[in-house]
Protein backbone atom coordinates (compact mmCIF):
# COMPACT_ATOMS: atom_id res chain seq x y z
CA UNK A 1 0.00 0.00 0.00
CA UNK A 2 1.47 3.08 -1.11
CA UNK A 3 1.08 6.81 -0.17
CA UNK A 4 0.92 9.20 -2.90
CA UNK A 5 3.36 11.60 -1.31
CA UNK A 6 6.07 9.10 -0.78
CA UNK A 7 6.72 9.11 2.27
CA UNK A 8 6.20 5.32 4.15
CA UNK A 9 2.87 4.60 5.86
CA UNK A 10 2.50 4.82 9.16
CA UNK A 11 -0.67 2.49 10.35
CA UNK A 12 -3.04 3.34 12.84
CA UNK A 13 -6.69 1.75 14.20
CA UNK A 14 -9.84 2.83 12.79
CA UNK A 15 -13.28 1.87 13.75
CA UNK A 16 -15.91 0.42 11.29
CA UNK A 17 -19.38 0.06 11.46
CA UNK A 18 -20.66 -2.94 13.61
CA UNK A 19 -22.80 -4.26 10.63
CA UNK A 20 -19.67 -3.56 8.07
CA UNK A 21 -19.75 -1.69 5.12
CA UNK A 22 -18.73 -5.17 3.54
CA UNK A 23 -19.58 -8.72 4.70
CA UNK A 24 -15.70 -9.25 5.80
CA UNK A 25 -16.18 -7.16 8.82
CA UNK A 26 -19.06 -8.90 10.78
CA UNK A 27 -18.60 -10.53 13.54
CA UNK A 28 -20.21 -14.77 14.14
CA UNK A 29 -23.31 -15.10 15.44
CA UNK A 30 -22.38 -16.47 19.02
CA UNK A 31 -24.30 -19.76 19.49
CA UNK A 32 -25.97 -19.89 23.05
CA UNK A 33 -23.87 -22.44 24.62
CA UNK A 34 -20.84 -19.85 23.88
CA UNK A 35 -22.82 -17.44 25.79
CA UNK A 36 -23.95 -19.35 28.40
CA UNK A 37 -20.37 -20.42 29.07
CA UNK A 38 -19.01 -16.80 28.95
CA UNK A 39 -21.87 -15.91 31.84
CA UNK A 40 -20.11 -18.64 33.88
CA UNK A 41 -17.80 -15.64 35.19
CA UNK A 42 -21.02 -14.34 37.13
CA UNK A 43 -22.12 -17.29 38.40
CA UNK A 44 -18.78 -17.64 40.26
CA UNK A 45 -17.89 -14.37 41.09
CA UNK A 46 -21.80 -13.69 42.64
CA UNK A 47 -21.43 -17.24 44.56
CA UNK A 48 -18.25 -15.52 46.21
CA UNK A 49 -19.98 -12.55 46.86
CA UNK A 50 -23.17 -14.54 48.25
CA UNK A 51 -20.61 -16.64 50.88
CA UNK A 52 -18.40 -13.57 51.97
CA UNK A 53 -22.08 -11.65 52.54
CA UNK A 54 -22.98 -14.76 54.79
CA UNK A 55 -19.33 -15.73 56.62
CA UNK A 56 -17.64 -12.55 56.41
CA UNK A 57 -18.48 -10.82 59.62
CA UNK A 58 -18.57 -14.25 61.58
CA UNK A 59 -14.78 -14.58 60.45
CA UNK A 60 -13.90 -11.14 61.57
CA UNK A 61 -15.47 -11.70 65.14
CA UNK A 62 -13.67 -14.86 65.19
CA UNK A 63 -10.19 -13.25 64.71
CA UNK A 64 -11.49 -10.13 67.54
CA UNK A 65 -11.19 -7.58 64.97
CA UNK A 66 -12.09 -4.24 67.46
CA UNK A 67 -14.38 -2.01 65.78
CA UNK A 68 -12.78 0.86 65.13
CA UNK A 69 -11.56 -1.19 62.16
CA UNK A 70 -14.39 -2.20 60.43
CA UNK A 71 -15.06 1.07 58.52
CA UNK A 72 -11.24 0.68 57.45
CA UNK A 73 -12.27 -2.96 56.07
CA UNK A 74 -15.34 -2.19 54.03
CA UNK A 75 -14.09 1.30 53.12
CA UNK A 76 -10.30 0.66 51.63
CA UNK A 77 -11.63 -1.72 48.86
CA UNK A 78 -14.22 0.65 47.03
CA UNK A 79 -12.08 3.58 47.53
CA UNK A 80 -9.07 1.69 45.47
CA UNK A 81 -11.77 0.45 43.16
CA UNK A 82 -12.85 3.78 42.33
CA UNK A 83 -9.63 5.30 42.06
CA UNK A 84 -7.47 2.36 39.90
CA UNK A 85 -10.86 0.99 37.88
CA UNK A 86 -10.63 3.29 34.40
CA UNK A 87 -6.69 2.90 35.21
CA UNK A 88 -7.00 -0.84 34.66
CA UNK A 89 -10.13 -0.23 31.77
CA UNK A 90 -7.92 1.30 29.50
CA UNK A 91 -5.10 -0.48 30.34
CA UNK A 92 -6.79 -3.70 28.91
CA UNK A 93 -8.08 -1.50 25.94
CA UNK A 94 -4.25 -1.24 24.84
CA UNK A 95 -3.18 -4.52 25.72
CA UNK A 96 -1.02 -6.70 23.78
CA UNK A 97 -0.68 -9.81 25.02
CA UNK A 98 -0.72 -12.95 23.12
CA UNK A 99 -3.70 -14.52 24.92
CA UNK A 100 -5.88 -11.69 24.35
CA UNK A 101 -6.69 -8.06 25.40
CA UNK A 102 -9.54 -9.30 28.59
CA UNK A 103 -8.84 -12.40 29.75
CA UNK A 104 -5.05 -11.88 30.83
CA UNK A 105 -6.68 -9.52 33.10
CA UNK A 106 -9.43 -11.43 34.18
CA UNK A 107 -7.39 -14.51 35.07
CA UNK A 108 -5.26 -12.19 37.58
CA UNK A 109 -8.20 -10.89 38.89
CA UNK A 110 -9.40 -14.09 39.69
CA UNK A 111 -6.20 -15.57 41.08
CA UNK A 112 -6.72 -12.63 43.22
CA UNK A 113 -10.12 -13.53 44.51
CA UNK A 114 -8.92 -17.20 45.32
CA UNK A 115 -6.30 -15.71 47.48
CA UNK A 116 -8.34 -13.47 49.30
CA UNK A 117 -10.98 -15.76 49.81
CA UNK A 118 -8.10 -18.46 51.40
CA UNK A 119 -6.73 -15.53 53.91
CA UNK A 120 -9.91 -14.44 54.85
CA UNK A 121 -11.85 -18.04 55.46
CA UNK A 122 -8.51 -19.53 56.59
CA UNK A 123 -6.48 -17.15 58.09
CA UNK A 124 -6.66 -18.13 61.60
CA UNK A 125 -5.66 -21.54 61.11
CA UNK A 126 -2.71 -20.42 58.74
CA UNK A 127 -1.64 -18.07 61.61
CA UNK A 128 -2.14 -21.10 63.91
CA UNK A 129 -0.24 -23.85 61.94
CA UNK A 130 3.11 -21.09 61.22
CA UNK A 131 3.03 -18.93 64.46
CA UNK A 132 3.53 -19.97 68.11
CA UNK A 133 3.82 -17.39 70.41
CA UNK A 134 -0.02 -16.87 72.02
CA UNK A 135 0.33 -13.22 72.26
CA UNK A 136 1.22 -12.81 68.32
CA UNK A 137 -1.44 -15.11 66.99
CA UNK A 138 -4.40 -12.57 67.66
CA UNK A 139 -2.57 -9.62 65.42
CA UNK A 140 -1.30 -11.42 62.46
CA UNK A 141 -4.57 -13.24 62.51
CA UNK A 142 -6.50 -9.74 62.20
CA UNK A 143 -4.12 -8.71 59.68
CA UNK A 144 -4.23 -11.88 57.37
CA UNK A 145 -7.79 -11.75 57.07
CA UNK A 146 -7.86 -8.22 56.78
CA UNK A 147 -5.82 -8.39 53.52
CA UNK A 148 -7.73 -11.55 52.75
CA UNK A 149 -11.23 -9.72 52.90
CA UNK A 150 -10.11 -6.32 51.37
CA UNK A 151 -8.06 -8.56 48.52
CA UNK A 152 -11.05 -10.29 47.81
CA UNK A 153 -13.36 -7.27 47.47
CA UNK A 154 -11.36 -5.64 45.19
CA UNK A 155 -10.24 -8.23 42.83
CA UNK A 156 -14.51 -8.88 42.87
CA UNK A 157 -15.45 -5.56 42.30
CA UNK A 158 -12.60 -4.80 39.58
CA UNK A 159 -13.59 -8.13 37.53
CA UNK A 160 -17.03 -6.75 36.41
CA UNK A 161 -15.79 -4.17 33.83
CA UNK A 162 -13.11 -6.69 32.03
CA UNK A 163 -15.93 -9.21 31.56
CA UNK A 164 -18.81 -6.95 30.47
CA UNK A 165 -15.66 -5.70 27.80
CA UNK A 166 -14.98 -8.94 26.57
CA UNK A 167 -18.29 -9.59 25.80
CA UNK A 168 -18.55 -6.43 23.98
CA UNK A 169 -15.23 -7.06 21.94
CA UNK A 170 -16.32 -10.86 20.75
CA UNK A 171 -20.07 -10.14 20.13
CA UNK A 172 -22.51 -8.31 17.54
CA UNK A 173 -24.73 -6.20 18.86
CA UNK A 174 -27.84 -8.47 19.12
CA UNK A 175 -25.20 -11.11 21.08
CA UNK A 176 -24.36 -8.65 23.30
CA UNK A 177 -27.80 -8.24 24.99
CA UNK A 178 -28.67 -11.68 24.77
CA UNK A 179 -25.22 -12.31 26.58
CA UNK A 180 -26.07 -9.29 29.05
CA UNK A 181 -29.50 -11.31 30.21
CA UNK A 182 -27.50 -14.06 30.59
CA UNK A 183 -24.86 -12.37 33.05
CA UNK A 184 -27.71 -11.21 35.12
CA UNK A 185 -28.84 -14.85 35.17
CA UNK A 186 -26.48 -16.48 36.19
CA UNK A 187 -24.94 -13.76 38.82
CA UNK A 188 -28.71 -14.42 40.42
CA UNK A 189 -28.42 -18.28 40.40
CA UNK A 190 -24.95 -18.29 41.67
CA UNK A 191 -25.89 -15.63 44.76
CA UNK A 192 -28.99 -18.34 45.43
CA UNK A 193 -26.59 -20.72 45.54
CA UNK A 194 -24.21 -19.07 47.79
CA UNK A 195 -26.81 -17.94 50.14
CA UNK A 196 -28.15 -21.10 50.46
CA UNK A 197 -24.65 -23.18 51.06
CA UNK A 198 -23.82 -20.35 53.22
CA UNK A 199 -27.67 -21.23 55.19
CA UNK A 200 -26.47 -24.72 56.02
CA UNK A 201 -25.27 -25.52 59.49
CA UNK A 202 -21.89 -27.18 58.21
CA UNK A 203 -20.44 -28.05 61.86
CA UNK A 204 -22.97 -31.09 62.39
CA UNK A 205 -22.65 -32.64 59.15
CA UNK A 206 -19.73 -35.59 57.92
CA UNK A 207 -18.27 -33.00 55.39
CA UNK A 208 -17.81 -30.00 58.62
CA UNK A 209 -16.02 -32.84 60.58
CA UNK A 210 -13.71 -33.78 58.15
CA UNK A 211 -12.45 -30.50 56.78
CA UNK A 212 -12.41 -28.81 60.24
CA UNK A 213 -14.83 -26.11 60.76
CA UNK A 214 -17.45 -24.47 58.50
CA UNK A 215 -15.35 -21.81 56.92
CA UNK A 216 -13.02 -24.75 55.32
CA UNK A 217 -16.09 -26.26 54.44
CA UNK A 218 -17.03 -22.90 52.09
CA UNK A 219 -13.31 -22.47 51.14
CA UNK A 220 -13.31 -26.02 49.40
CA UNK A 221 -16.95 -24.84 47.89
CA UNK A 222 -16.07 -21.46 46.65
CA UNK A 223 -12.48 -22.19 45.46
CA UNK A 224 -13.99 -25.43 43.25
CA UNK A 225 -17.19 -23.33 41.93
CA UNK A 226 -14.74 -20.35 41.72
CA UNK A 227 -12.12 -22.23 39.55
CA UNK A 228 -14.16 -24.43 37.03
CA UNK A 229 -16.52 -21.39 36.24
CA UNK A 230 -13.69 -19.42 35.35
CA UNK A 231 -12.23 -22.35 33.36
CA UNK A 232 -14.81 -22.29 31.78
CA UNK A 233 -15.31 -18.48 30.82
CA UNK A 234 -11.86 -18.13 29.23
CA UNK A 235 -12.51 -20.89 26.73
CA UNK A 236 -16.21 -20.20 26.26
CA UNK A 237 -14.89 -17.35 23.42
CA UNK A 238 -11.82 -16.72 21.47
CA UNK A 239 -10.16 -13.55 21.67
CA UNK A 240 -6.99 -12.24 19.15
CA UNK A 241 -4.37 -10.17 20.61
CA UNK A 242 -4.06 -6.72 19.58
CA UNK A 243 -1.27 -6.92 17.24
CA UNK A 244 -2.56 -10.12 14.74
CA UNK A 245 -4.77 -7.28 13.24
CA UNK A 246 -1.51 -6.07 11.90
CA UNK A 247 -0.17 -8.98 10.67
CA UNK A 248 -3.11 -10.91 9.48
CA UNK A 249 -4.47 -7.89 7.02
CA UNK A 250 -3.38 -8.11 3.50
CA UNK A 251 -2.28 -4.67 2.35
CA UNK A 252 -4.73 -4.73 -0.55
CA UNK A 253 -7.71 -5.03 1.82
CA UNK A 254 -6.23 -1.47 3.24
CA UNK A 255 -9.41 1.29 4.23
CA UNK A 256 -8.23 3.72 1.81
CA UNK A 257 -8.86 1.11 -1.34
CA UNK A 258 -12.54 0.70 0.56
CA UNK A 259 -12.88 4.98 0.14
CA UNK A 260 -12.64 5.09 4.18
CA UNK A 261 -9.78 7.41 4.36
CA UNK A 262 -9.77 9.84 7.65
CA UNK A 263 -7.15 11.59 9.38
CA UNK A 264 -8.30 10.84 12.76
CA UNK A 265 -7.42 8.13 15.05
CA UNK A 266 -9.82 6.19 17.42
CA UNK A 267 -8.07 3.93 19.63
CA UNK A 268 -11.00 2.06 21.10
CA UNK A 269 -12.93 -1.50 20.37
CA UNK A 270 -12.33 -5.63 19.76
CA UNK A 271 -10.20 -7.23 17.54
CA UNK A 272 -11.02 -10.72 15.84
CA UNK A 273 -8.44 -12.39 13.53
CA UNK A 274 -8.96 -12.33 9.87
CA UNK A 275 -8.27 -16.15 9.38
CA UNK A 276 -11.27 -17.19 10.26
CA UNK A 277 -13.04 -14.59 7.45
CA UNK A 278 -13.96 -11.72 9.33
CA UNK A 279 -12.50 -8.99 10.77
CA UNK A 280 -13.92 -7.28 14.34
CA UNK A 281 -15.76 -4.17 13.37
CA UNK A 282 -14.28 -1.63 15.95
CA UNK A 283 -10.25 -1.75 15.15
CA UNK A 284 -9.50 -1.99 11.10
CA UNK A 285 -6.04 -0.82 9.93
CA UNK A 286 -5.87 2.38 8.05
CA UNK A 287 -3.27 3.69 6.40
CA UNK A 288 -2.05 7.81 7.87
CA UNK A 289 0.07 9.81 9.46
CA UNK A 290 -0.01 8.86 13.34
CA UNK A 291 2.95 7.89 16.26
CA UNK A 292 3.97 4.57 16.26
CA UNK A 293 1.62 1.73 17.69
CA UNK A 294 3.89 1.10 20.81
CA UNK A 295 4.46 4.70 21.46
CA UNK A 296 0.53 5.25 21.38
CA UNK A 297 0.19 2.64 23.48
CA UNK A 298 2.26 3.81 26.06
CA UNK A 299 1.22 7.23 25.55
CA UNK A 300 -2.52 6.32 26.23
CA UNK A 301 -1.95 4.95 29.67
CA UNK A 302 -0.54 8.24 31.15
CA UNK A 303 -2.46 9.30 34.05
CA UNK A 304 -2.71 13.03 31.94
CA UNK A 305 -4.69 11.23 28.67
CA UNK A 306 -6.28 9.05 30.77
CA UNK A 307 -8.22 11.75 32.69
CA UNK A 308 -8.02 13.61 29.26
CA UNK A 309 -10.23 10.68 28.01
CA UNK A 310 -12.48 10.70 31.19
CA UNK A 311 -13.31 14.51 30.73
CA UNK A 312 -13.97 13.77 27.21
CA UNK A 313 -16.56 11.40 28.19
CA UNK A 314 -19.78 12.31 25.99
CA UNK A 315 -22.87 14.12 28.22
CA UNK A 316 -24.86 10.90 28.08
CA UNK A 317 -21.79 8.65 29.35
CA UNK A 318 -21.63 10.46 32.02
CA UNK A 319 -25.45 10.87 32.49
CA UNK A 320 -25.48 6.76 32.85
CA UNK A 321 -22.79 6.78 35.45
CA UNK A 322 -24.53 9.49 37.46
CA UNK A 323 -28.24 7.14 37.15
CA UNK A 324 -25.74 3.65 38.24
CA UNK A 325 -24.44 5.18 40.80
CA UNK A 326 -28.00 6.73 42.48
CA UNK A 327 -29.45 3.33 41.51
CA UNK A 328 -26.40 1.28 43.37
CA UNK A 329 -27.00 4.04 46.25
CA UNK A 330 -30.11 2.76 46.88
CA UNK A 331 -29.51 -1.02 46.79
CA UNK A 332 -26.65 -1.22 48.80
CA UNK A 333 -28.34 0.91 51.58
CA UNK A 334 -31.14 -1.51 51.60
CA UNK A 335 -28.77 -5.14 50.95
CA UNK A 336 -25.90 -3.72 53.21
CA UNK A 337 -28.17 -3.64 56.26
CA UNK A 338 -31.33 -6.07 54.80
CA UNK A 339 -30.41 -8.52 57.71
CA UNK A 340 -29.94 -6.20 60.68
CA UNK A 341 -33.54 -4.54 59.77
CA UNK A 342 -34.95 -8.06 59.96
CA UNK A 343 -33.65 -8.65 63.20
CA UNK A 344 -34.06 -5.16 64.87
CA UNK A 345 -37.25 -3.38 63.04
CA UNK A 346 -39.23 -6.86 61.88
CA UNK A 347 -38.60 -9.65 64.82
CA UNK A 348 -38.12 -6.73 67.34
CA UNK A 349 -34.56 -8.60 68.26
CA UNK A 350 -32.08 -6.75 70.45
CA UNK A 351 -28.30 -7.33 68.59
CA UNK A 352 -26.69 -5.78 71.66
CA UNK A 353 -28.01 -8.49 74.75
CA UNK A 354 -26.47 -11.05 75.96
CA UNK A 355 -25.85 -14.04 73.76
CA UNK A 356 -28.09 -16.17 76.27
CA UNK A 357 -30.89 -13.37 76.43
CA UNK A 358 -34.37 -14.49 74.46
CA UNK A 359 -34.18 -10.96 72.63
CA UNK A 360 -30.59 -12.02 71.15
CA UNK A 361 -31.57 -15.05 69.75
CA UNK A 362 -35.19 -13.27 68.24
CA UNK A 363 -32.43 -11.39 66.29
CA UNK A 364 -30.56 -14.05 65.15
CA UNK A 365 -33.90 -15.39 64.01
CA UNK A 366 -34.68 -12.10 62.23
CA UNK A 367 -31.08 -12.40 60.77
CA UNK A 368 -31.64 -16.09 59.49
CA UNK A 369 -34.85 -14.91 58.01
CA UNK A 370 -33.44 -12.04 55.97
CA UNK A 371 -30.60 -14.52 54.71
CA UNK A 372 -33.92 -16.06 52.83
CA UNK A 373 -35.17 -12.88 51.84
CA UNK A 374 -31.62 -12.20 50.06
CA UNK A 375 -31.71 -15.31 48.42
CA UNK A 376 -35.40 -14.73 47.35
CA UNK A 377 -33.47 -11.39 46.06
CA UNK A 378 -31.24 -13.77 44.12
CA UNK A 379 -34.03 -15.87 42.56
CA UNK A 380 -36.28 -13.40 41.34
CA UNK A 381 -33.26 -11.78 39.90
CA UNK A 382 -32.49 -14.44 37.61
CA UNK A 383 -36.16 -15.20 36.63
CA UNK A 384 -36.49 -11.68 35.79
CA UNK A 385 -33.49 -11.27 33.68
CA UNK A 386 -35.24 -13.83 31.46
CA UNK A 387 -38.49 -12.32 31.21
CA UNK A 388 -36.18 -8.73 30.25
CA UNK A 389 -35.79 -10.26 26.49
CA UNK A 390 -40.21 -10.63 26.62
CA UNK A 391 -40.74 -6.78 28.60
CA UNK A 392 -38.15 -4.82 25.91
CA UNK A 393 -39.85 -4.86 22.84
CA UNK A 394 -42.79 -3.95 24.66
CA UNK A 395 -41.74 -1.48 27.07
CA UNK A 396 -38.14 -0.84 25.85
CA UNK A 397 -34.86 -0.08 27.84
CA UNK A 398 -35.70 3.34 29.39
CA UNK A 399 -39.64 1.70 30.36
CA UNK A 400 -37.37 -1.12 32.06
CA UNK A 401 -34.94 1.12 33.42
CA UNK A 402 -37.67 3.35 34.83
CA UNK A 403 -39.46 0.53 36.37
CA UNK A 404 -36.45 -1.01 37.96
CA UNK A 405 -35.87 1.89 40.13
CA UNK A 406 -39.88 2.49 40.86
CA UNK A 407 -40.84 -1.06 42.07
CA UNK A 408 -37.19 -0.85 44.69
CA UNK A 409 -38.42 2.35 45.91
CA UNK A 410 -42.06 1.41 46.32
CA UNK A 411 -40.72 -1.68 47.76
CA UNK A 412 -38.17 -0.39 50.23
CA UNK A 413 -40.65 2.26 51.02
CA UNK A 414 -43.68 -0.08 52.00
CA UNK A 415 -41.03 -2.28 54.22
CA UNK A 416 -39.97 0.55 56.00
CA UNK A 417 -43.33 2.04 56.67
CA UNK A 418 -45.09 -1.24 57.18
CA UNK A 419 -42.19 -4.08 58.82
CA UNK A 420 -44.04 -7.55 58.69
CA UNK A 421 -42.30 -11.13 58.16
CA UNK A 422 -44.60 -11.96 55.00
CA UNK A 423 -44.79 -8.86 53.31
CA UNK A 424 -40.98 -7.65 53.53
CA UNK A 425 -40.43 -11.44 52.10
CA UNK A 426 -42.69 -10.68 49.29
CA UNK A 427 -41.06 -7.42 48.67
CA UNK A 428 -37.45 -9.42 48.09
CA UNK A 429 -38.78 -10.04 45.19
CA UNK A 430 -38.55 -6.29 43.84
CA UNK A 431 -35.48 -5.90 44.83
CA UNK A 432 -34.51 -8.69 42.18
CA UNK A 433 -35.94 -6.97 39.79
CA UNK A 434 -33.58 -3.63 40.86
CA UNK A 435 -30.71 -5.99 40.44
CA UNK A 436 -31.68 -7.47 37.48
CA UNK A 437 -31.80 -4.01 36.02
CA UNK A 438 -28.57 -2.76 37.56
CA UNK A 439 -26.76 -5.66 36.08
CA UNK A 440 -28.47 -5.60 32.71
CA UNK A 441 -30.19 -1.76 30.87
CA UNK A 442 -26.88 0.29 31.74
CA UNK A 443 -24.20 -2.01 29.90
CA UNK A 444 -26.98 -2.34 27.12
CA UNK A 445 -27.04 1.45 26.73
CA UNK A 446 -22.96 0.98 27.03
CA UNK A 447 -23.18 -1.05 24.17
CA UNK A 448 -26.46 0.71 21.99
CA UNK A 449 -24.26 3.96 22.41
CA UNK A 450 -20.93 2.96 20.70
CA UNK A 451 -22.86 0.47 18.29
CA UNK A 452 -24.13 4.00 17.12
CA UNK A 453 -20.83 5.63 17.35
CA UNK A 454 -19.60 3.16 15.21
CA UNK A 455 -22.42 4.01 12.24
CA UNK A 456 -21.21 7.24 12.31
CA UNK A 457 -17.88 6.76 11.81
CA UNK A 458 -18.22 4.23 9.44
CA UNK A 459 -20.29 6.68 7.59
CA UNK A 460 -17.40 9.49 7.71
CA UNK A 461 -18.75 11.46 10.79
CA UNK A 462 -19.15 10.87 14.45
CA UNK A 463 -16.81 12.04 17.37
CA UNK A 464 -13.12 11.41 18.14
CA UNK A 465 -12.90 8.61 21.14
CA UNK A 466 -10.18 10.41 22.37
CA UNK A 467 -8.42 7.73 23.63
CA UNK A 468 -11.83 6.07 25.73
CA UNK A 469 -12.60 2.16 25.07
CA UNK A 470 -15.57 -0.19 25.71
CA UNK A 471 -12.76 -1.18 28.22
CA UNK A 472 -12.78 2.49 29.92
CA UNK A 473 -16.12 2.82 29.22
CA UNK A 474 -16.87 -0.58 31.57
CA UNK A 475 -14.54 0.64 33.82
CA UNK A 476 -16.27 3.91 34.29
CA UNK A 477 -19.50 2.95 34.57
CA UNK A 478 -18.42 -0.23 36.97
CA UNK A 479 -16.46 1.97 39.42
CA UNK A 480 -19.94 4.04 40.52
CA UNK A 481 -20.41 0.51 42.32
CA UNK A 482 -17.47 1.18 44.16
CA UNK A 483 -18.34 5.08 44.75
CA UNK A 484 -21.78 3.91 46.12
CA UNK A 485 -20.11 1.86 48.58
CA UNK A 486 -17.86 4.43 49.40
CA UNK A 487 -20.97 6.71 50.27
CA UNK A 488 -23.30 4.20 51.55
CA UNK A 489 -20.21 2.58 53.75
CA UNK A 490 -19.14 6.79 55.38
CA UNK A 491 -22.89 7.96 55.35
CA UNK A 492 -24.99 5.48 56.81
CA UNK A 493 -23.65 4.43 59.78
CA UNK A 494 -23.52 8.11 61.03
CA UNK A 495 -27.45 8.34 59.86
CA UNK A 496 -28.37 5.44 61.76
CA UNK A 497 -26.72 6.25 64.75
CA UNK A 498 -28.17 10.19 64.47
CA UNK A 499 -31.61 8.73 64.09
CA UNK A 500 -31.38 5.73 66.53
CA UNK A 501 -33.14 3.22 64.42
CA UNK A 502 -31.87 1.20 60.78
CA UNK A 503 -35.61 1.97 59.50
CA UNK A 504 -33.85 5.49 58.62
CA UNK A 505 -31.93 3.08 55.84
CA UNK A 506 -34.86 1.40 54.19
CA UNK A 507 -36.72 5.09 54.07
CA UNK A 508 -33.19 6.71 52.34
CA UNK A 509 -33.24 3.48 49.53
CA UNK A 510 -36.50 4.07 49.17
CA UNK A 511 -36.16 7.82 48.74
CA UNK A 512 -32.97 7.54 46.60
CA UNK A 513 -34.32 5.38 44.44
CA UNK A 514 -37.27 7.50 43.73
CA UNK A 515 -35.14 10.17 42.66
CA UNK A 516 -33.73 8.07 40.38
CA UNK A 517 -36.66 7.66 38.62
CA UNK A 518 -36.69 10.82 37.96
CA UNK A 519 -33.65 10.90 36.88
CA UNK A 520 -33.55 7.95 34.39
CA UNK A 521 -36.68 9.65 32.47
CA UNK A 522 -35.02 12.67 32.44
CA UNK A 523 -31.49 12.62 31.95
CA UNK A 524 -30.50 9.13 30.09
CA UNK A 525 -30.33 9.03 26.45
CA UNK A 526 -32.06 6.36 24.94
CA UNK A 527 -31.30 5.63 21.26
CA UNK A 528 -34.34 4.17 19.44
Amino acid sequence: MGDKSGQSPLRTYKSLDEEGLFGSAELPKRPTGSLVMHSMAMFGREFCYAVEAAYVTPVLLSVGLPKSLYSMVWLLSPILGFLLQPVVGSASDHCRARWGRRRPYILSLGLMMLLGMAMYLNGDAIISALIADPRRKPIWAISITMIGVVLFDFAADFIDGPIKAYLFDVCTHRDKERGLHYHALFTGLGGALGYLLGAIDWAHLELGRLLGTEFQVMFFFSSLVLTLCFIIHLCSIPEAPLRDVAKDIPPQQAPQDLALSSDKMYEYGSIEKVKNGYVNQELVLQGGKTKNPAEQTQRTMTLRSLLRALRSMPPHYRCLCISHLIGWTAFLSNMLFFTDFMGQIVYHGDPYGAHNSTEFLIYQRGVEVGCWGLCINSMFSSLYSYFQKVLVPCIGLKGLYFMGYLLFGLGTGFIGLFPNVYSTLAMCTLFGVMSSTLYTVPFTLIAVYHHEEQKQRALGGGPDGSGRGQGLDCAALTSMVQLAQILVGGGLGLLVNTAGSVVVVVITASAVALIGCCFVALFVRYVD
